[in-house]
């Protein structure tokens, strides 16, 4: 059964999907995709359903949506009979391993792990890492643009997000940026600062008080010969920070500052 919550809420089986529309039993097959071979209690999954306020049959309401769920996940799973098998409109001959099963004070949804798309994305990224910390750039670089491409969108996008959801989201939008901070390293090390100047421009937009982003940025514009733009995306940079939240540039962007003032070659 593939499992994908990095975009749109995907769980499929055999080409059928299996997401529910009604609002909340969707939210909560996400929080066991999030979870996906572990354990969500039931508190966990009141907590997300109704944060500080579950209603007095949150227990029985919960047990309707995990019955509403199993249905579909088990006529998914079950194997298929023999053609010819069995009468019209039999039961699946054989039975499957469960799916979505009880597991202590709570409910555990089971997938290999090379079908759920948080464990690739966690792979590649360890995989660039660990390339990028040896210098082999080229491999890491690579590694760190598959682990983006595993993304198709926003977290969840289509599904409300409760408290336990939102503490998912906050890690995975964390490493998402340091994974993709990572591939632009990656990438000036391997002389790409030309191509790297459209996506970074559009990513100061996006991110505008993010000094990592701006500091690739300074670099790749210097180090195309563009030494002017790359101060003033420094002197735009300190404005909307002191502005905004009352802070300098921290030491890092500041040396390059000075590094790109004397010109003298030198990365972050």
């Amino acid at each position: 059964m593939e499992i994908r919550i990095l975009g749109p809420l995907t769980v499929r089986h055999r080409s059928v999907d299996l997401v529910p529309s009604a609002p909340k039993p969707r939210q909560v097959l996400a929080l066991l995709a999030a979870r996906v071979n572990q354990t969500v209690t039931v508190d966990d999954l009141a907590c997300e359903l109704w944060d500080q306020e579950p209603p007095r049959s949150a227990l029985n309401t919960i047990q309707t949506y995990i019955t509403q769920l199993r249905r579909p996940l088990a006529r998914a799973a079950a194997p298929s009979s023999p053609q010819g098998a069995g009468p019209q409109g039999a039961e699946p001959q054989g039975a499957a391993d469960p799916v979505l099963v009880m597991s202590g004070r709570g409910y555990q949804l089971r997938t290999p792990v090379d079908l759920i798309d948080t464990a690739s994305f966690d792979t590649l990224a360890e995989q660039g890492r660990q390339a990028l910390a040896a210098g082999q750039n080229a491999a890491a670089a690579d590694a760190l643009r598959r682990a983006l491409e595993v993304w198709r969108g926003e977290f969840l996008e289509d599904t409300r997000l409760g408290p336990m959801l939102r503490i998912h989201h906050t890690r995975l939008k964390e490493e998402r940026q340091r994974v993709l901070e990572q591939r632009l390293e990656a990438d000036l090390r391997l002389g790409r600062h030309a191509e790297l100047l459209g996506e970074l421009a559009g990513l100061t937009l996006l991110q505008p008080l993010q000094e990592n982003v701006h500091g690739f940025f300074m670099q790749a514009l210097w180090l195309s010969g563009r030494r002017p733009q790359a101060l003033d995306v420094f002197q735009s940079l300190r404005r909307r920070l002191v502005r905004q939240l009352g802070l300098e540039p921290g030491a890092r962007l500041r040396e390059l500052h000075h590094q790109i003032l004397g010109e003298e070659a030198g990365t972050l």
